[in-house]
Parts: structure tokens; sequence; C-alpha cells
């Protein structure tokens, strides 16, 4: 089955199914392979496309505006693009706005990002949706030059994400401390000056916006590298221990990352995950991970907490999830999707241990769940206490 191609596309995109998607190429000519998802988000192209979570993926973007306010260096995620390339409705316009820097293709092209335009990006999503997220293959030749069965062996080989550990492969290669805080008019990004918490953050991709959360939130950030021990870890003596968010299998990155964790469930210290982090320490409480059939992503994802029963609208980003079912006792399932009743937040009774699922961040997306930088503070306070 082919999609209707034009005249002369500069770009395709194959489904390891047999499906091609031709149009037109921007950013990084070339081929690249990876899983295929969709992301709903209305902003934030720059840091979705930044964000390390996002390694070994395509992402397609269902919002047809993409590239309409350019890119600057200041809404990066991480020190380049990580997600392997781009799928969109529309080709890029001209930038219009006042804090762009550059064009979205030239950005791309000068970071080795492929792109394709032109593309019906509502019957891919129902693809994604129906059979799961595929693996493809995507090239950009501005001479329309494919080699189909290349591209489609291509696709066939990508081993997938299941039993991948990135995050080894995105973490920071040696500690560093972090103390700049979230954006804020008319300053911009600025230092804190004034820290209370000793916070160790596990690098399993960290986004650099939560990072910014915890400054904001009065921590004093050390960044360590996925691989970090339990040893460490505490010998910096912190007030609270933070696991950040990543990419790939769950239980590949916890082979190492769950004794870690486990050692530090033994100190009287609180504990706060995100994302990844959320699912190393429910694998680290005994609980099991499981592939989603096309995974969260997006800004507009209604999570429900069931302690309070609010809901809250949140930013997301994957294609694993916590089983519920396995939760052992004494772990507590805190918020689950209202779109598919997916886990989204467990704590451990009786202690401040306790992760979300979702992006609390936001970047993009909206900021109902700041809330949770600031319980960890409160924990680390009350400790102190």
């Amino acid at each position: 089955m082919t999609a209707h191609a034009p005249t002369k596309p500069t770009a395709c995109l194959a489904l390891a199914d047999g499906t091609l998607f031709y149009g037109t190429g921007f950013g990084a000519t070339g081929q690249t392979q990876a899983e295929l998802c969709f992301n709903t988000a209305m902003t934030g192209y720059q840091e979705i496309m930044t964000d390390p979570s996002y390694a070994g993926q395509i992402v397609t973007f269902t919002f047809p505006h993409i590239g309409n306010v350019g890119v600057n260096p200041d809404d990066d995620e991480s020190g380049d693009p990580v997600a392997s390339g781009m799928v969109v409705k529309w080709m890029p316009t001209e930038p219009s706005n006042w804090r762009s820097a550059q064009g979205l293709s030239d950005w791309l092209a000068a970071r080795g990002r492929i792109a394709i335009g032109g593309i019906d990006t509502r019957r891919l999503t129902r693809a994604i949706r129906h059979a799961g997220a595929p693996h493809v293959a995507l090239s950009h030749d501005p001479d329309g030059n494919f080699d189909i069965e290349a591209l489609l062996a291509a696709a066939r080989g990508f081993a997938g994400l299941e039993g991948m550990d990135l995050a080894k492969e995105v973490t920071c290669a040696q500690s560093y401390r972090w103390n700049e805080m979230r954006w804020a008019w008319p300053q911009g990004y600025t230092p804190q000056n004034d820290p209370k918490f000793k916070v160790v953050a596990i690098d399993y991709g960290a986004k650099r916006n939560i990072l910014r959360c915890l400054a904001s939130a009065g921590c004093d950030v050390t960044v360590l590298p996925a691989t970090a021990t339990a040893e460490d870890v505490m010998a910096y003596a912190p007030d609270g221990v933070f696991l950040s968010n990543g990419p790939g299998d769950p239980a590949a990155t916890g082979v190492y990352a769950v004794p870690t964790i486990q050692k530090i469930l033994t100190q009287d210290v609180p504990v706060f995950g995100i994302c990844l982090g959320h699912q190393m320490l429910a694998l680290a409480l005994g609980a099991k991970t499981i592939k989603m059939n096309h995974g969260h992503h997006g800004a507009n994802h209604p999570v429900k907490d069931l302690e309070t029963g609010k809901v809250e609208i949140t930013s997301m980003n994957h294609g694993f999830a916590v089983d519920a079912q396995t939760l052992p006792a004494g772990v507590v399932e805190t918020h689950t999707s209202l779109f598919d009743g997916s886990n989204c937040g467990i704590k451990l009774e009786g202690r401040a241990v306790y992760s979300v699922q979702y992006h609390p961040e936001a970047s993009p997306g909206p900021q109902d769940s700041y809330y949770l930088f600031e319980r960890f503070a409160q924990a680390m306070q009350d400790r102190a206490a």
C-alpha cells in the first residue's frame, strides 16, 4: 500500500509492514531508522526534539504548524536534538517570533536530523494507534532517488526499543552542578543563589527544565550519571534524591539502576521520580513494567489524583508503563490516566518516596502539576525539622 506521492518527492518514510509515505525532505539528508510515535502537543516542538526520552524514535507531529516560531538556544532540553527524525503535515514556513534565532530546517540540518513534510499525518496517526508504534526508515534525498527495498529492509531490521538500554547513551559523562531556575519574564533564566536543600539527581536522560524546577524549588542540584552507585549518591549527604526521565526499556536500564535505588531506599531520604525515574522506582519496589501499544506523547493528557480527586492536564512522553496489577503491598497507586486507566503515579506508604509517569515540569505543556516539586521540597524540609 502506497500513499499518494507528490510530483517529485525528496523524502520517503517506509514502514516495516511495507507502507510507503512520500513527501518533501528538509533538515539533514541521508537515512535513519527508528520507532515511530506521534505527539499531539500544539507547542514546544523544539523541546520535544531535544528531549532525551525520544532517543530511538521519530516523532510525527499531529499539529500542522511546526516550525512557525523557529528555534532558539533557550528552549533546548539537552545539548542537541535526540529524536531521530521528524514527520509533519505542512512544510515549515519562515519563522515569525521575536525569540527566534534560526529556522527549523537549518537547525535540524546542522544537527544531522532528517525531517519529512507533506505527509498525511492523520492517516499515519491512525495507523500507529491501530497497529502500534511501527519500526520505520526515513530517507531524505534532494534528487529523489530511493532504494525502496533497502529502506524496507532497514525498517524491518530495526531492533526496537524493547530490551534496549538507552539511558547510558544520553546520560551525562560526569557529575555536574545545576543552579539555573525556570525562565521568567523579563529576566529569563536566573541562578538559584539561596538554596535550602542538597539534591542529587540521577540522570537517565534528564530534561533541563526538570533541573530548573528543582532549582526554583530551592534545591542545590548535583547531577550524577545513570550508572552512579548508591555509595556515589549518598557520598553527597543529600537531603533528597531525584530520579530523572529518560529513554528506552525500563527493564534494561533497571539491571543496574534498580540495585542502586533499592540501597538508597534503605536510607531515610525523600525520593522523587519522573517518567523513566517513576518506572525505575516501581521496579525497585517490586513492580513490573510493560510496553504500550503506542504510548502517550502529548501535552493534553488528563490524569486523576486518586487521593484528592483532582484532575490535572499533563505533559507525557512514554512508551512503557508501570503495570499497576503488580504493585506490591505497601506501594499505593496515586494517579491514573483518564485516557486508558494506565498507572501514572505511586508512593511508598509511610515514606516521602513517590513518583509520577507524566512531566510536571511541562516544557512543553501545562503546569498543573508543578506542586510536585514543592511537595518534594516540603518533604526535605520536614526531614530536617
